[in-house]
């Protein structure tokens, strides 16, 4: 009998796992995903919409998988989740439309960078941010203010290849980057976020730790478009993985398993940091 497809929408917190791909020196999010799918009866490997590195964390990362004959999505909505470790979870479980695949069909991607520029981090939400003042080649430059962030950020939006802020074991092609936006969530805590067609191994950390010492004033405006428009390599900043969140995985509306009110409400996402707004994690404190 023909084995059915089904598209899990998980989340994960990437502290404790070395990335999400399968790999010999463990744990990744590939190999715990695969061997709780063992216990609840799929014995098969997964394909994920995209890798992330160690210490990434997922909002929405999708995977699809085959289910083995007679087994329905709905099956494993309610036998997989028992067998899944704390920092990784499952919010919905279905079999996707015709011609569906989490990687070759995903038209982008939205990720999301936190940051405390003011204040002081809470202790919740300390292992899911970066802390500039922790940076010491921030800390050679001017205080780092919101607006200045937000400039400097946005300039990167458009369509070019990337190359001097992402790995060069990514291939070298030009990606759209849609939109690079910094927004205010409380107490000092701002989210950088980005959205495009695809990026480049480490790309939204070089593009943010980037954005960050030129805010600062480390690294001159001009080396920072030069390097956008041309390519020309800079003396970048790696932002750490801590702070990174991939938020959603977008794809076009004919084969989205995922309706838009779901992405919103995220059935099954924990309501603590790094997946909630400040105050939603104080209110479900209290």
């Amino acid at each position: 009998m023909k084995r059915t497809p089904a598209a899990l929408w998980i989340w994960y917190r990437g502290t404790h796992f070395r990335g999400y791909q399968r790999q010999p020196e463990g744990p990744t999010v590939q190999e715990t995903l695969e061997a709780s799918l063992r216990k609840a009866g799929v014995p098969y490997t997964v394909m994920a919409a995209g890798r992330t590195d160690r210490g990434v964390h997922a909002r929405m990362q999708v995977v699809s998988v085959r289910l083995p004959p007679c087994y329905t999505s709905e099956m494993l909505s309610e036998r997989l989740p028992p067998h899944l470790p704390p920092d990784l979870g499952l919010c919905v479980a279905r079999r996707p439309p015709e011609g569906f695949h989490a990687q070759w069909s995903a038209a982008g991607k939205e990720y999301r960078y936190r940051i405390q520029l003011g204040g002081t981090v809470s202790e919740a939400w300390r292992p899911f941010v970066m802390e500039p003042a922790a940076e010491p080649r921030l800390m050679e430059g001017s205080a780092l203010k919101p607006e200045r962030v937000a400039e400097v950020l946005g300039a990167a939006v458009g369509c070019r290849d990337f190359y001097a802020f992402h790995e060069h074991s990514s291939l070298r092609k030009p990606r759209t980057l849609e939109s690079a936006t910094l927004h205010e969530l409380g107490n000092g805590l701002f989210e950088a976020r980005l959205r495009g067609d695809g990026f480049g191994r480490y790309q939204v950390r070089y593009l943010v730790g980037s954005a960050l010492l030129t805010a600062a004033g480390v690294l001159s405006e001009e080396l920072f478009r030069l390097a956008l428009e041309q390519g020309t390599s800079i003396p970048g900043l790696k932002a750490p993985a801590q702070g990174l969140l991939l938020w959603e995985v977008l794809y076009p509306s004919a084969v989205d398993p995922f309706p838009a009110e779901e992405r919103a409400r995220a059935p099954g996402l924990p309501l603590a940091p790094p997946f909630s707004l400040p105050d939603e994690a104080d209110s479900a404190a209290a």
